[in-house]
């Protein structure tokens, strides 16, 4: 099934790509919803919220990782790698609701000692098996898109990869709901079930062009080495680092998104406002990659995304925002504008850096060397969240409680301001490295 064949719904390109695209992706994005559970799962089975939260960091390390080893497979079978994509998918959501359990009965139907057996259990489900899953999921349709939409590769990439970014938006009311009228291992076998059925959706409509070729086995095909040489490694690397960057600063402060509405006084809208987010992040990860089809050079896109990320940036840290935010409508309305910046420009640089990556490397080895690049994110999330909490941690002012739907939860906005003081160093690192390490490409490498 990996070519189509001429005519009719077999060769359209929504059918064979958009919609298994958005399938996979709408799916696998839910691991954003982590936050929606994560406190319940640690009350539930004996363990500190921060201590489960290495599931979600694990589950990010290893879609970086497998994407990285990968690549290969996906590069040579779409439908074989969308397959395993599915079943590690949704056996790591079945296997967190079972080892759930297993710690929910140790903690609370036992001795009340928490199961170490069960939070390994959770790391290995969620983290390790769904992180294959996500791995491969999230490649998969990635260069078929751009096969089928050779014109508007950016607005294919982006109408799929801005799935994932939906994901949160449509999954984390939904679990919050669920959650009011069932166990939370309950509703992981009946998620894990849903997202099967979706991904193999996916997985049995997506297919290539029928008129593209992949090499056979008996064809000499160049390595990803010798790919890469083709321009200067600086080129690549720029790219890598620039995306890592990106991801590492996204995540120190979308990891204390909730905190940030909380501290600028808008209690009461803290949940409408994180739904809100998630648009800008999916609105991010469609409009920038359409946008950038426009352009002569897609690296433009990201010189963007660093710009007004280091300009909301500033004017957070000159006016001390998330300090005085509380007192000050106008301070206020500026930290919450940053938060959507840079959800935006984090989606962005998702969906632009395959076709930056075609741009400059063609699409022989698109999957491959994409997959080798998402690594970045691998590496990420556990940089940025690490990095937010070791600022805190050991230069954050007091702690201070405010009542949130009946609990009192602690922030620590001194912490959370300092934590922009290094998302802005490394902001202008990024746009550095995209002003003068990466290389023109595109039309504008064309017409030089």
């Amino acid at each position: 099934m990996e070519n189509t064949t001429k005519g009719g719904w077999r060769a359209n390109k929504w059918v064979r790509a958009a919609i298994p695209g958005l399938l996979l992706h709408c799916s696998i994005g839910t691991v954003y919803c982590w936050s929606y559970v994560s406190t319940g799962i640690a009350s539930q089975i004996g363990f500190e919220v921060s201590t489960v939260n290495w599931a979600f960091s694990l589950a990010i390390l290893f879609l970086g990782l497998s994407a990285a080893f990968l690549g290969n497979v996906v590069e040579k079978d779409i439908h074989k790698s969308s397959l395993i994509a599915t079943i590690c998918f949704a056996a790591g959501m079945i296997g967190t609701g079972l080892f759930v359990k297993l710690g929910t009965n140790a903690y609370n139907g036992g001795a009340g000692t928490p199961s170490v057996l069960a939070l390994i259990g959770i790391f290995v489900s969620y983290g390790f098996i769904m992180g294959v899953g996500l791995g491969t999921g999230y490649l998969s349709p990635v260069k078929t898109l751009m096969l089928w939409f050779q014109d508007r590769k950016g607005l294919a990439t982006g109408l799929a990869v801005a799935g994932f970014g939906a994901a949160k938006a449509i999954g984390a009311p939904i679990m919050e709901e669920m959650q009011k009228h069932m166990a939370i291992d309950k509703m992981f076998y009946i998620l894990g079930a849903v997202y099967f059925v979706m991904m193999f959706v996916g997985h049995l409509l997506l297919a290539k062009p029928a008129d593209w070729h992949e090499p056979s086995g008996n064809e000499k095909k160049p390595t990803i080495m010798e790919v890469l040489k083709t321009k200067p490694m600086g080129n690549y690397v720029g790219i890598w680092l620039m995306f890592f960057l990106n991801i590492t600063c996204g995540l120190a402060i979308i990891s204390y998104e909730k905190q940030l509405f909380i501290t600028t006084g808008f209690v009461a809208l803290a949940g409408t406002l994180g739904a809100i987010s998630a648009v800008f992040n999916a609105g991010g990860r469609l409009g920038f990659s359409a946008w950038a089809d426009t352009m002569k050079d897609r690296n433009t896109i990201y010189k963007m995304i660093f710009i007004l990320s280091i300009v909301f940036t500033a004017l957070v840290l000159v006016t001390n925002g998330i300090v005085n935010a509380k007192d000050n409508a106008f301070i206020a309305i500026i930290v919450i504008c940053l938060i959507m910046v840079v959800n935006a420009g984090y989606g962005g640089g998702f969906s632009n850096v395959p076709t930056l990556l075609s741009d400059h490397y063609g699409m022989g080895s698109i999957s491959a060397i994409h997959g080798i690049t998402l690594s970045a994110w691998g590496f990420a999330g556990i940089a940025g969240p690490q990095l937010a909490a070791f600022i805190i941690k050991h230069f954050g002012g007091d702690v201070q409680k405010i009542e949130y739907h009946g609990k009192m939860m602690s922030i620590n906005p001194v912490g959370m301001q300092r934590i922009l003081v290094a998302t802005l160093v490394l902001y202008v690192v990024a746009l550095l490295l995209s002003l003068f390490l990466v290389r023109k490409s595109g039309k504008a490498a064309e017409n030089k």
